[in-house]
């Protein structure tokens, strides 16, 4: 699923939601599948009593994964060529997700065409959660 440069162009948009009422069930399965137990995720009491949070709140890799949700069921996983985020706020259980991908530009590189993408995620309050950016290869 790799799309050409005829098919994309600059400032074309997709949204989607990334999940919607964050279950804690998921946070844990993240600290399971990605071995991160910071008890910051997984230990309401530790996070409240002694880091002084409200409570668990989800990894930013697992928010970071599924932004890029958004952009490889655009373009495809196997066309991302680059990915980063900044981590703008915690996301806590109960949130909805939706992130945005925007195309900012194309390019022709010595490898073949490329398009740049900014990436927004924002919870159900439009707060902005992640931001970044992305680097995708299209096809001639």
């Amino acid at each position: 699923m790799s799309l050409s440069v005829d098919e994309i162009k600059v400032g074309e948009t997709r949204e989607g939601v990334l999940v919607e009422d964050l279950k804690r069930t998921r946070i844990v399965q993240y600290a399971g599948a990605s071995g991160d137990f910071n008890p910051l995720h997984t230990d309401e009491k530790f996070a409240v009593e002694a880091a002084g949070y409200p409570g668990v709140f989800a990894h930013g890799m697992l928010t970071m994964g599924m932004t890029g949700r958004v952009l490889t069921d655009w373009v495809g996983i196997e066309s991302l060529l680059r990915f980063g985020v900044r981590f703008k706020a915690q996301v806590w259980p109960g949130d909805t997700l939706t992130a945005t991908a925007t195309v900012e530009s194309i390019e022709d590189t010595p490898t073949g065409p490329v398009a740049h993408f900014s990436l927004r995620t924002v919870n159900q309050d439009g707060a902005e959660v992640v931001t970044g950016t992305a680097t995708v290869r299209l096809e001639p």
